[in-house]
């Protein structure tokens, strides 16, 4: 078997749970690969790195069997970004801090890793949005797991954003920008911007205005079969996209729309897991400060 690992910078109180990780790896004699980023961090701490090869994208991965990632929900979109169109299968390991997507904790490594030699797990599918424009604005990388986001650029006056849906008028939102979220990128910045928590199988996109100057206008929810494009004005000629983690500033002349990506990331699930736990968890759904 061979598996890949994808991490940001760690502290020392992640160093011995990635020890502990590569530890398990290597005793069930597998092949390791870890992303170049990752490796300069573990450069840093006088890592032990014997025997371990790097990869920088989605050719180096055609032979992996897993893709780990170590880290937060944030580490996790990065992760799916390398896999891409592989969709290999991804498996999210929490050595950050609230982890809605990475759901298996630091403390269960030794049992995650026996886990994927057991097949005592399963695979969760979870759409993606790609990002249609005229001018390549995202490096290649136009698809991703939460969400594609339009903001204001600084603190000037708000921005228009024109929606439509099919071709067919939405809205105009006098907002500081528009979100455009998948179910699984409604628990991150559309949560807190007052959208829905969609579940991660509802075939949905959530379209949440950001702090918009009419009150009235509400987070709405439509089909991902859907395509959804936007004309932007504002006193600025630039503006912000983002997509998961990466972000860019673009003028108001590019052509912009979204919809629904040809190919899902594939989260890799422990016998156990449920959706609904991790809500209840994550948000204390249920939870009485006086007992």
């Amino acid at each position: 078997m061979k598996i890949a690992i994808h991490g940001r910078k760690i502290d020392n109180k992640s160093r011995h749970y990635v020890q502990q990780l590569i530890q398990c790896i290597r005793a069930k004699g597998s092949d390791i690969l870890v992303s170049s980023s990752f490796i300069r961090s573990l450069k840093e701490i006088d890592f032990d790195l014997a025997g371990i090869e790097s990869f920088n994208g989605k050719s180096e991965l055609e032979t992996v069997d897993f893709v780990l990632s170590v880290g937060g929900d944030g580490t996790l979109l990065e992760t799916v970004s390398y896999v891409g169109p592989l969709e290999l299968p991804i498996v999210a390991i929490n050595t950050g801090r609230l982890g809605f997507l990475a759901t298996i904790s630091k403390e269960m490594i030794p049992q995650a890793v026996e886990a994927l030699y057991q097949n005592e797990f399963s695979y969760e599918y979870r759409s993606l949005v790609k990002v249609h424009s005229d001018r390549d604005i995202f490096n290649g990388k136009n698809f991703g797991l939460n969400d594609f986001t339009i903001l204001k650029k600084d603190t000037s006056a708000m921005i228009t954003v024109h929606a439509y849906i099919d071709g067919e008028y939405l809205n105009s939102y006098w907002a500081d920008g528009l979100i455009v979220s998948t179910p699984t990128g409604s628990t991150g910045y559309s949560l807190s911007c007052g959208g829905p928590v969609v579940l991660p199988q509802s075939n949905n996109f959530i379209v949440t205005p950001v702090s918009p100057h009419n009150l009235t206008v509400r987070p709405i929810v439509v089909s991902d079969n859907s395509v959804i494009s936007f004309e932007i004005e504002g006193r600025s000629k630039n503006f912000l996209v983002s997509l998961d983690t990466r972000s860019y500033t673009v003028d108001a002349s590019v052509q912009m729309a979204v919809s629904k990506e040809d190919f899902q990331a594939k989260l890799v699930k422990l016998d156990g897991y449920n959706f609904l736990d991790t809500l209840r968890m994550k948000l204390n759904w249920g939870y009485d400060a006086r007992n």
